[in-house]
């Protein structure tokens, strides 16, 4: 009898946060919502513009998207990233830049499938990670394996990486990413970075794998996923892209066609105006630094310590106590955040604390833990 595809999942971990969120929303000044990762803050005017003006797609958008589009993500890439373009081959032509992606998480957990993963290969993931890596694993019924060094990895067909990391806002160093390529490339394997946070580094300079101090002058065996959701407050649109090796982005384009991955044509146009915008970018900078400021410092006044989190839009927490007793404590004061146990099997003493509520609702939560001190 067939297996039903989704019998190797876990259960959505949201779910289990349902009595706490309850709870929380019992105090009387209401409920400050830290759990999850979603932008508040409103969508830069420039794009609310953009999309206005796009109103004429009668027809179906391409996969590798409008040449406006694929320049602005090369000029992204170039300017803001420090990526060396690949420029043109000996034929004349411009080898794919970048495959623009209906938001990241959507690559995150189809990746491995999309690239020909399968049952007889090996997954490499961090040991405390955003739950979707593991998805994409097995929904490409691939052998997962939980490593953080990479003179440690096993040889594998692709590994995952984040860096600033989701969960922990931790930032890779120079020399630990120079590692990682030297691996995928020792092993013929696919090196895949999540780079989505890497515009808010706070106590720390977030690189891309791409930038030749890391990977040199080639991006062979190498891949980034980048997002506007978080830099743009773009979550709601769905926009992203993936780039890198130009021979994987190749296979992805011609997989995606076929699936008819196509990012909407007006979204197209969107992420044009964002992508070579940065002021708007400097503004939400702003926004969560002094939220960072507001927060760190009143949850250390009531016993946490704060790891990690040099990047990032969360504080990632401890009391040196199960991560449940620490979101029943918080959502006693009406603040509801993530327990580490969503994040992997070693982060059971921590808790995730987001940014992304609104000003109003961070000062709440800063004062009502200042209070019980």
């Amino acid at each position: 009898m067939r297996r039903p595809h989704t019998a190797s999942l876990p259960d959505f971990p949201w779910d289990t946060l349902a009595g706490a969120k309850a709870r929380a929303g019992e105090h009387p000044g209401g409920m400050v919502d830290l759990s999850v990762g979603t932008p508040v803050d409103p969508v830069p005017e420039i794009g609310r513009r953009a999309l206005a003006a796009a109103t004429e797609w009668p027809g179906y958008p391409t996969v590798l998207g409008t040449p406006a589009l694929q320049d602005a993500m090369a000029a992204y890439l170039t300017g803001r990233l420090g990526v060396v373009d690949p420029g043109v081959t000996p034929t004349g032509d411009r080898p794919v830049v970048a495959v623009p992606a209906i938001g990241t998480k959507e690559i995150v957990a189809d990746l491995p499938h999309q690239l020909g993963l399968g049952p007889d290969d090996t997954l490499v993931i961090p040991e405390v990670a955003y739950p979707t890596y593991a998805v994409g694993g097995e929904l490409a019924r691939c052998r997962i394996v939980l490593c953080d060094d990479p003179g440690q990895a096993p040889p594998a067909a692709m590994a995952w990486i984040n860096s600033p990391s989701n969960p922990t806002g931790a930032v890779a160093s120079p020399e630990l990413l120079r590692g990682w390529v030297e691996w995928a490339r020792a092993n013929d394997a696919i090196l895949a970075a999540d780079e989505c946070y890497l515009e808010f580094g706070w106590d720390a300079d977030p690189q891309s794998i791409l930038h030749p101090d890391i990977c040199g002058d080639s991006h062979a065996n190498l891949l980034i996923a980048h997002s506007l959701s978080k830099r743009s407050n773009l979550a709601g649109y769905r926009a992203g892209f993936v780039a890198g090796d130009p021979v994987l982005l190749a296979e992805l384009l011609e997989v995606r066609k076929h699936s008819g991955f196509m990012m909407p044509g007006p979204m197209q146009e969107v992420m044009v105006e964002l992508l070579g915008d940065h002021r708007h970018v400097e503004e939400q900078r702003e926004r969560y630094r002094t939220r960072r400021e507001l927060l760190r410092p009143a949850l250390e006044r009531v016993g946490f310590t704060i790891h990690h989190s040099e990047a990032g839009l969360y504080l990632w927490a401890t009391r040196g106590e199960p991560c449940r007793d620490s979101v029943a404590f918080l959502a006693e004061q009406g603040i509801l955040v993530a327990p580490g146990d969503f994040y992997g099997q070693v982060s059971g003493e921590f808790v995730r604390i987001a940014m992304t509520a609104t000003d109003e609702r961070v000062q709440a939560a800063a004062e009502r833990l200042n209070a019980l001190v």
